[in-house]
């Protein structure tokens, strides 16, 4: 997927909101964007996801699958979650899809608030509904703005595991992050809007940081599954007898 030349600005006489931006992104690669508050960040998601058009330059190649999770989920529908995912299933073609729906409420922790009404939920377990209705179907664009917001901890942990396995079906992955995150996303791509509201994406080398994990088990290989289904890059193993 290539956006290319890209402005964007909300009304004719209105500031530059993102001015000249040129991105690419591959199957199966993670791009992160950082920037400060006002940046433009959640403007570039949107523009990539399909929710807004630029005002100039054009998004070429956008698969046909986008998975889009705003900052802030819309709760305030009149449905019950169970509807509320249903009917996302139905317009992207994949019927009901009642057992994506429990797959997902019960991996992100919400099954109990299935027969809820949207608008009685927390922000966080709203959050988590609207992560889960990007993933109904396997999306080939995933576009995540600020996805660790108001999640609790086991949720919080849940994001680098499904980032990649969508990345590992040949997916791309697009987020923001304000938080520091880009830690436990090891293999991701890190730009930054930089100069203000109309500055160009700069590419920076992402952070790395090796930490080591002692594993009191009889056979390590499950635990290193799961940091591999996590993103991280696993550099050695050794056994100590003894200790």
């Amino acid at each position: 997927m290539f956006i290319e030349g890209v402005w964007l600005r909300y009304g004719r006489r209105g500031p530059w909101v993102l001015a000249g931006v040129d991105l690419a992104i591959g199957p199966g690669e993670v791009t992160m964007v950082a920037g400060r508050n006002g940046a433009g960040k959640s403007t570039l998601l949107q523009l990539a996801a399909g929710v807004i058009r630029p005002t100039r330059g054009r998004v070429r190649d956008r698969p046909a699958t986008v998975g889009w999770v705003p900052e802030r989920f819309p709760a305030e529908q009149p449905c019950s979650v169970r509807g509320y995912l249903r009917a996302l299933a139905a317009v992207r073609g994949a019927g009901r899809a009642d057992h994506m729906i429990d797959h997902w409420a019960e991996r992100l922790g919400f099954g109990r608030y299935l027969d809820e009404r949207l608008s009685a939920l927390s922000k966080g377990t709203a959050q988590k509904v609207g992560l889960a209705q990007a993933l109904l179907v396997p999306p080939g664009l995933l576009v995540l703005d600020e996805p660790w917001e108001g999640l609790d901890a086991q949720t919080h942990d849940e994001v680098p595991a499904i980032i990649a396995e969508v990345v590992a079906t040949g997916g791309r992955v697009l987020l923001s992050d304000h938080r520091g995150e880009v830690a436990r996303l090891p293999t991701a791509t890190m730009v930054q809007l930089d100069g203000g509201l109309s500055g160009p994406l700069v590419t920076a080398p992402a952070r790395r940081w090796v930490v080591e994990v002692v594993v009191t088990a009889p056979d390590p290989r499950p635990v290193m599954a799961r940091l591999h289904a996590a993103g991280h890059e696993i550099i050695g193993v050794r056994e100590e007898v003894g200790r």
